[in-house]
């Protein structure tokens, strides 16, 4: 079993970040053999580090719950297999046996009269978008090819953006730093307060209202909801996800559809809210503005609250109100063109490795948070997790015992009944959800009694 140097570990830094005490990071252990063939950054390292510091996380919110001195000095034991598999969970994910499709056929690499563009248009209206914008002939990849051959790619990058769809010139330097993590306000204000927690569900009792989407926030989410938070995704009718996404980070909560410009599903949200101790946000700053439901104003209401905002590209600059996925991040952050193989062909992470890691960061924040009485407010993104890789972390260092064991994902995939049929997944790192995720949008839009 590996003993965590944290003179130079990632999960000493990332606790440092998350303003954790440095001497609690000796409890971690890291145990079992994990490949992610990281390739020339250390994916291996942003991995295991960011399920480290969620599981000190996880300990400290048990500890403060009653679970005394002795539970507060024990080891917590993060298996690297599990870790491994885990952050590749949508490849492992098989729906009735089908194989979900990770990226739609006009998404990835494309070559510009200059360079290369990667473009995302796995939404149907993200697709429509790019359509539009280059005024394809057709939506197939050999019209995109076509279409982006006579431009530069910042030119195919500013017409997607501009037409609402999503496409980023590969970058060739990294780009500017950015704060792993960002504790933007402490109220001072407490939350309510929590009686004792079940062995391995600390934050049993805390109701988590869930407006994220895609990877990063769902995977903080179904954390804190395998840790036993009360989670419920809220969506829009207008704005469904993808069957395959909820079908993977749907596990360890539930969803509803509320429109949030009707006044009756408006009235049902601020009911929920009324009653909530987390709000996990991950739509592009300022998106909620218009629903009066920025950080700010939440904390305004609610000084208690635990809000955490996260989104692509940072807070700050430019590119801060775009829209944007993992894969449009390593691609605009220099990522892709590190990775670049034969003939200098933009590569990539050998998993989608900017959302699941700050899926982690944010439910560590988070938990965190709750530990500390609420009242805060925590900003986390993309691009800060892409700076951390590329300029802090090193490789790990596995202990000799990891080294000599094989990593294989089958023992930590499960087969699970779900709202859409029997569901292989990939197993968490902290253990086992109850029951397989619902349907999208299918549940009723109230808090499980406490």
């Amino acid at each position: 079993m590996g003993i965590i140097d944290e003179r130079d570990s990632g999960t000493a830094g990332a606790w440092t970040a998350l303003g954790g005490a440095p001497e609690l990071v000796r409890r971690v252990r890291f145990t079992g053999a994990g490949n992610l063939e990281e390739g020339p950054l250390p994916v291996r390292e942003l991995a295991r580090s960011t399920v480290g510091v969620c599981a000190l996380a996880a300990g400290e919110l048990a500890a403060v719950r009653g679970a005394g001195a002795a539970e507060e000095a024990s080891p917590l034991v993060v298996d690297e297999g599990a870790v491994a598999t885990a952050f590749v969970s949508e490849r492992h994910l098989r729906v009735e046996g089908r194989a979900p499709v990770v990226f739609a056929p006009l998404s990835g690499f494309w070559r510009t009269a200059d360079g290369w563009v990667r473009t995302h248009a796995n939404y149907p209206h993200h697709a429509a978008a790019l359509v539009r914008a280059l005024d394809l002939p057709a939506a197939t990849p050999e019209a995109l090819r076509a279409a982006v051959a006579g431009r530069t790619a910042l030119e195919v990058q500013e017409l997607a953006y501009g037409a609402g769809g999503l496409a980023v010139a590969v970058a060739q330097e990294y780009g500017e730093p950015q704060p792993l993590v960002e504790s933007v306000r402490r109220t001072g204000a407490r939350g309510r307060k929590l009686g004792p927690a079940p062995a391995g569900r600390p934050a049993t009792g805390v109701r988590v209202l869930d407006l994220t989407r895609v990877i990063a926030g769902p995977v903080a989410t179904r954390t804190l909801g395998l840790l036993g938070a009360d989670v419920l995704r809220v969506d829009s009718p207008g704005l469904p996800e993808a069957d395959d996404a909820y079908a993977d980070t749907g596990f360890g909560k539930r969803s509803a559809r509320l429109d949030l410009a009707a006044p009756g599903d408006r009235a049902v949200f601020e009911g929920l809210l009324a009653e909530a101790d987390v709000v996990v946000t991950g739509y592009r700053p300022g998106a909620l503005r218009r629903f009066g439901l920025d950080p700010a104003d939440l904390l305004e209401r609610r000084p208690g609250l635990v809000v955490a905002e996260l989104c692509a590209w940072g807070w700050r600059g430019p590119w801060a109100a775009r829209r944007g996925f993992d894969s449009l991040v390593q691609a605009g952050y220099g990522i892709a063109a590190r990775c670049a193989g034969d003939g200098g062909v933009p590569g990539v992470l050998p998993a989608q490795a900017l959302d699941h890691g700050t899926g982690y960061l944010v439910a560590a924040g988070v938990l965190r948070a709750v530990a500390g009485g609420g009242g805060g407010w925590l900003r986390f993104s993309l691009a800060g997790t892409a700076s951390w890789l590329v300029r802090d972390l090193v490789p790990a260092r596995p202990s000799a015992a990891s080294v000599a064991e094989e990593y294989a994902a089958e023992p930590w995939l499960r087969e699970t009944g779900s709202g859409y049929g029997v569901v292989r997944h990939a197993a968490s790192p902290f253990g086992e959800w109850a029951v397989g995720p619902s349907r999208w949008g299918t549940d009723p839009a109230v808090w499980l009694p406490r």
